[in-house]
């Protein structure tokens, strides 16, 4: 009787194991590594619509009118208060708000994991992938850290918001200008080693629906001169609630997935930037690939 116990229980855990490894193989085998690699475009599915393109259209513009509203009647005047006072930082806690207000406002709920992965007193580099407006502001207001932003230059041209950014440490870098960006990337670095953590789409520019873009350098520099820890961030749902050239908005919930951190101290930019920006990548690739696609 134990011969034959033992022996049954052999084959079971022998059978538990090959389940796993055949489990684990197929999920090898949907990751795109040549293209996670070569730092090229991936592909996702995305999640159909069966909803009414007018109503999305109208929601759509209902959101950039309230985003408008908002910064026209409550940050206008709080910017004028506080630059008058000399207390431009208070305006950080009116933005989170504000930030919130509008994601709500605009029908679209947040739901955020991995926070178990920030510690209390450290400073981060969040590198995210990036395919709507409301990943900026979503990021900015449920991240968990206090947290600054890089984002382009062009946003210093919008009324009100270009001028309240620099308020609450959103910082602009023009690209076009080398010794300009090299400057900017030095005022992050003080500003994170101040205690403030960093916000960074890695990609440059919004995907399109489904899409992840190759990853620029200068978020993995940005968090070896640091020596911050990067927390890879994938954020979903966001091109089926408010993709990029559909001019809709549909309402439903987006997801921030806060993943494990990786270590940058003692790593230098000649000999690990690349992998490290690989390792970033395929952690955000490998978690969006788990989405669900209901049609």
């Amino acid at each position: 009787m134990p011969f034959y116990f033992c022996f049954f229980t052999y084959l079971t855990l022998c059978l538990c194991v090959s389940v796993v490894k055949i489990n684990m193989s197929e999920h090898l085998k949907n990751l795109p590594f040549e293209a996670i690699e070569q730092n090229k475009k991936l592909t996702f599915p995305v999640k159909e619509s069966n909803k009414s393109l007018f109503i999305g259209k109208l929601r759509y513009w209902w959101s950039l009118t309230f985003a408008g509203i908002l910064l026209l009647f409550v940050a206008l005047p709080a910017m004028f208060v506080l630059q008058i006072i000399n207390r431009r930082i208070w305006l950080y806690p009116l933005c989170v708000w504000g930030s919130m207000t509008w994601i709500r406002g605009s029908g679209i709920n947040v739901k955020v994991s991995g926070r178990e992965n920030l510690e209390k007193d450290k400073s981060y580099i969040f590198i995210a992938n990036h395919r709507s407006y409301v990943d900026t502001t979503a990021l900015f207001a449920y991240a968990g850290k206090r947290i600054g932003l890089i984002a382009k230059k062009e946003l210093l041209k919008v009324p009100v918001l270009g001028q309240g950014i620099s308020f609450i440490n959103f910082v602009t870098i023009d690209r076009s200008n080398p010794e300009r960006a090299l400057q900017t990337m030095e005022n992050v670095r003080k500003i994170v080693e101040g205690g403030y953590s960093f916000g960074v789409f890695a990609e440059g520019t919004r995907a399109m629906p489904g899409e992840l873009l190759p990853f620029k350098k200068g978020a993995f520099h940005l968090a070896l001169q640091t020596g911050a820890e990067i927390i890879p961030v994938a954020i979903k749902n966001t091109d089926y609630l408010m993709g990029k050239k559909t001019g809709v908005l549909q309402p439903g919930t987006m997801e921030i997935v806060l993943l494990p951190p990786i270590e940058t101290k003692n790593l230098s930019a000649e000999t690990d930037l690349v992998n490290l920006l690989k390792r970033t990548r395929a952690a955000i690739a490998e978690e969006l690939g788990k989405a669900k696609v209901k049609r």
